[in-house]
């Protein structure tokens, strides 16, 4: 289970009670106004750092900002044997070794780099006001957002050079104030607009030659390519922070609606306009990876009711533990009491629907995240 953020809220339990009552009816009134499936509005922009390869920076309106830097070096690779194609690129360094000339042939051509690529050759870091680098949060984010990039699959293949040399993508993530949200999503959208701009320099060399680039800019190729009509054929995924009140699924919930979070999940999804599908999938969206966030509301003090409290006429526990197990199997309307336990399977398939279906949030999400550069 991922951390939950380290700002917690300081909510009485009347507030905590009414606020879960209002995000529990149908439809939920949240306290900022936004419908279940609304984001907060963001200032965005992309190519703002002319020293790097991409580059984005994203503003949330309570004052969060994040930018991204995205560079490519070049690395060389070596080759080691493989079971299954008698070569295997590793990035170890040092000479090349080939083991079958043939392979060493069809592994050159211009299609070489398909399932050739190494989850090693992209690194992620990300730099948090007021933590470590080996903080849990920052750790975890960098994680998370690494497994979503590298389930694709496509992005790693993009940065095969040849058979000696490979690209190495660095991703360096900067929160620029303090975490007043979980800043996961955020993070996940400055990062998706930051690919979206990168550009790699155009190979003049051919086959396995010492990589030879044009040095001029306007020739480059974007990593993420797009079709002769400027259309994006594949696009970096992106995730997106949902959470449960009741039977209610709202999506980009603010530090507030996350202290009465029955369950929180992340979700990330990745799109492959590309790639052929079936006639009966809704979309191009698929499904990368899904992780359950640890809920603040855990930690957040319950509420007494007027049954236990002697100021109402009520009967106090005798001790803390019969306190606790009154509380525990209490369910006062008006009463603020934690949510105990895990999620509901069915609760959780219902949350990815939202997210994946078409027309969905996920693809709204990314339609909105698409015109930034337009």
């Amino acid at each position: 289970m991922a951390p939950s953020s380290a700002t917690h809220v300081l909510l009485s339990p009347a507030e905590l009670s009414y606020l879960h009552s209002s995000l529990a009816l149908s439809p939920p009134v949240r306290p900022d106004g936004r419908s279940s499936t609304q984001f907060r509005p963001l200032v965005a922009e992309s190519d703002i750092l002319p020293g790097a390869n991409g580059s984005a920076r994203v503003c949330f309106p309570d004052g969060t900002e994040a930018i991204v830097g995205v560079k490519a070096e070049v690395e060389k690779s070596r080759w080691r044997p493989s079971e299954e194609h008698g070569v295997h690129l590793g990035t170890g360094g040092g000479d090349l070794e080939m083991d079958n000339d043939d392979e060493g042939e069809r592994v050159s051509g211009k299609a070489a780099g398909k399932g050739l690529g190494e989850n090693s050759w992209a690194e992620m870091s990300i730099e948090i006001p007021g933590f470590r680098d080996d903080d849990a949060l920052p750790v975890f984010l960098a994680a998370m957002l690494t497994e979503a990039l590298l389930a694709c699959g496509d992005l790693k293949d993009r940065l095969y050079i040849n058979r000696g040399f490979h690209w190495k993508l660095y991703m360096d993530i900067l929160l620029l104030s303090q975490p007043l949200s979980y800043p996961l999503p955020l993070l996940s959208l400055t990062t998706h607009l930051a690919l979206l701009s990168a550009r790699l320099p155009k190979l003049k060399s051919e086959l396995d030659e010492d990589p030879l680039f044009d040095d001029d800019w306007d020739a480059s190729a974007y990593l993420y390519p797009r079709d002769s009509a400027g259309k994006r054929l594949d696009r970096p995924p992106v995730t997106l922070l949902v959470m449960a009140v009741g039977d209610n699924i709202i999506f980009d919930p603010t530090t507030e609606e996350l202290a009465v979070a029955e369950a929180v999940l992340a979700v990330s999804v990745g799109d492959s306009t590309s790639s052929p599908k079936a006639p009966s999938a809704p979309s191009n969206l698929r499904l990368l990876s899904i992780r359950t966030i640890d809920p603040p509301s855990r930690l957040t003090p319950p509420g007494v009711a007027n049954s236990m409290n002697t100021a109402t006429g009520g009967n106090a526990p005798a001790s803390s533990q019969d306190a606790v197990a009154q509380r525990e199997g209490m369910e006062q309307q008006g009463v603020w009491n934690p949510p105990r336990g895990g999620m509901r399977r069915g609760l959780i398939g219902k949350m990815i629907k939202t997210v994946v279906e078409k027309g969905g949030v996920a693809e709204e999400v990314l339609d909105g995240l698409a015109a930034v550069e337009s």
